[in-house]
């Protein structure tokens, strides 16, 4: 039978799932109030107008600090492992955790040099 197949199986969870938002999305558009005023239609629920144009040239610095700390952060994740199995890791180990501590180290002064790290 095709219900207990498989695919059937996920054919009827899929359906079922329609079926559900739908009627979710029927009850609230029913059963809920909606009354708008001029401070809900205003442009920012805080009610005040805004002070100039909201497309800005925004500075990018920024968004480079929070990936390079997320970049670095994670990078520093790395190194738990390897100070709980320091004593157990043989001389390959520990020369591959040299080498990523080195490149990491030339990642960081790269990102220095570069003025990335600066804050203008």
């Amino acid at each position: 039978m095709l219900i207990f197949s498989e695919f059937g199986k996920i054919g009827l969870l899929i359906l079922f799932s329609f079926l559900l938002a739908s009627i979710i999305l029927f009850l609230s558009l029913r059963l809920s109030t909606n009354n708008p005023d001029s401070e809900k239609l205003s442009a920012y629920e805080c009610g005040f107008d805004p002070y100039e144009d909201a497309r800005n040239v925004f500075d990018v610095k920024f968004y480079l600090i929070a990936i390079l700390f997320l970049i670095f952060d994670l990078e520093a994740v790395f190194f738990f492992p390897w100070c709980v199995s320091i004593s157990f890791l043989n001389i390959e180990g520990i020369l591959g955790m040299f080498d990523f501590i080195l490149e990491l180290l030339f990642g960081y002064i790269y990102a220095w040099k570069c003025g990335a790290l600066d804050w203008d």
